[in-house]
């Protein structure tokens, strides 16, 4: 799950953590009190969209030259007319891809007397299994540019889970940061304070780029963005509460209510899949013939005939999806289940796509019986290989 920045520095701020001074703004109302609320004289105006690249981005209603979604601002009838300006519009970054994202929120933030970027971030490290400091004197840049054309400058500093983060973990931060004096004294309670609220709050990413280095030597979080383990929100229901349902593809949201693992994808080809590395392979197996698939969907080991339904009533929605391919090998998930599911949500919502399905393990013959006996237009494949070339073969006509 992710939140805003506004929402995560509110977040980081009761841990302790220093930000700078800000009003968020969530309708066009609400736009000169924030502004007004703020000392100036410079003031930031900041779209709140769940992507990243807001500054270099672009709005789609405004000329080529417009300023981007994050605006610095030196007078507050200045700040006014940009957040006027930017609120409601639709911003385009790297991120959004091409349709952008509409900018329903704002963050109206004091100016920070800034004398070096840094770039920090704390994530899950698969390779090592533990939290890890990822650390870099390149802040404000975009990160995957700086790995890749400069990784000298890019620090990992794994920590002990058991430990917690150790003196010897902040003096490599420190150092990988290249901090003295009064900024390395405040990465002394700085990192151990991020730590914990990464820990604490079941994040799976906390990103902070810029951390700034502020003229007076201290250190400052002037950006954020933070993501959670959405399976440990039952642990933290005032974190819930926050999620932006607006900033969320409304099939995703639909099946999060039927605990299935969806995610949508640009392609014309859905897929129901049980298990999440055949969900991948099969995925990969419709890109090397050709086509693209339009969604990754898990059914899971325990799903019911509902939550089939649910399942294949997402997949029809998205108006993309040109065919559909059922692939399902059944070890917990019985084939059954899965062919009483797709019947009953055909027979509720037509099949106007050609169906592929694939059927193999636990009561197959039971499976395969119900989807021919049911006078659906199915393609039956026997394997995934035949499946995915049959679909991609149906699709392209």
């Amino acid at each position: 799950m992710n939140i805003h920045e506004y929402q995560a520095k509110k977040l980081l701020a009761g841990f302790g953590v220093p930000v700078s001074k800000g009003e968020p703004v969530l309708a066009a109302s609400d736009i000169d009190s924030a502004v007004d609320a703020m000392p100036g004289p410079v003031y930031v105006v900041k779209s709140q969209i769940h992507a990243g690249g807001r500054g270099k981005g672009k709005f789609k209603e405004l000329a080529a030259d417009a300023k981007g979604g994050v605006r610095v601002s030196f007078s507050a009838e200045e700040a006014k007319t940009n957040a006027h300006e930017m609120f409601g519009k639709t911003l385009v970054t790297a991120q959004t891809g091409p349709a952008g994202k509409q900018v329903n929120r704002l963050y109206i933030e004091d100016g920070a007397d800034i004398d070096k970027e840094l770039y920090l971030s704390i994530l899950v490290d698969r390779e090592t299994s533990k939290f890890s400091f990822v650390a870099s004197t390149e802040g404000g840049m975009d990160i995957e540019a700086v790995a890749h054309d400069t990784p000298e400058k890019i620090h990992t500093v794994a920590i002990d889970s058991l430990q917690g983060i150790t003196d010897a973990d902040v003096a490599k931060l420190n150092a990988a940061f290249e901090l003295d004096g009064v900024a390395a004294e405040d990465g002394k309670t700085l990192f151990p304070t991020l730590y914990n609220a990464f820990v604490d709050s079941d994040m799976s990413l906390l990103e902070v780029n810029p951390l700034v280095i502020l003229k007076d030597g201290h250190l400052r979080v002037l950006d954020a963005k933070v993501s959670f383990d959405g399976n440990a929100m039952f642990r933290h229901p005032d974190i819930a509460e926050l999620r932006d349902e607006t900033e969320e593809d409304e099939k995703e949201i639909e099946a999060s209510k039927y605990d299935l693992a969806y995610v949508a994808l640009d392609g014309d080809i859905g897929c129901m899949v049980n298990g999440a590395g055949l969900a991948m392979a099969t995925m990969d197996i419709i890109k090397l013939y050709g086509a693209e698939p339009a969604n990754f969907l898990d059914v899971g080991g325990g799903a019911t005939t509902e939550k089939v339904t649910a399942a294949f009533k997402i997949i029809t929605s998205d108006p993309n999806v040109k065919g559909i391919l059922v692939n399902i090998f059944g070890g917990i998930m019985r084939c059954d289940v899965i062919a009483e599911g797709v019947v009953k949500a055909v027979q509720e919502v037509g099949l106007n796509v050609p169906l592929v399905v694939r059927l193999e393990g636990t009561k197959v013959q039971e499976g395969k019986d119900i989807i021919n006996n049911s006078d659906l237009n199915v393609i039956a494949a026997d394997d995934l290989d035949d499946a995915a070339q049959k679909i991609v073969k149906a699709v392209k006509g």
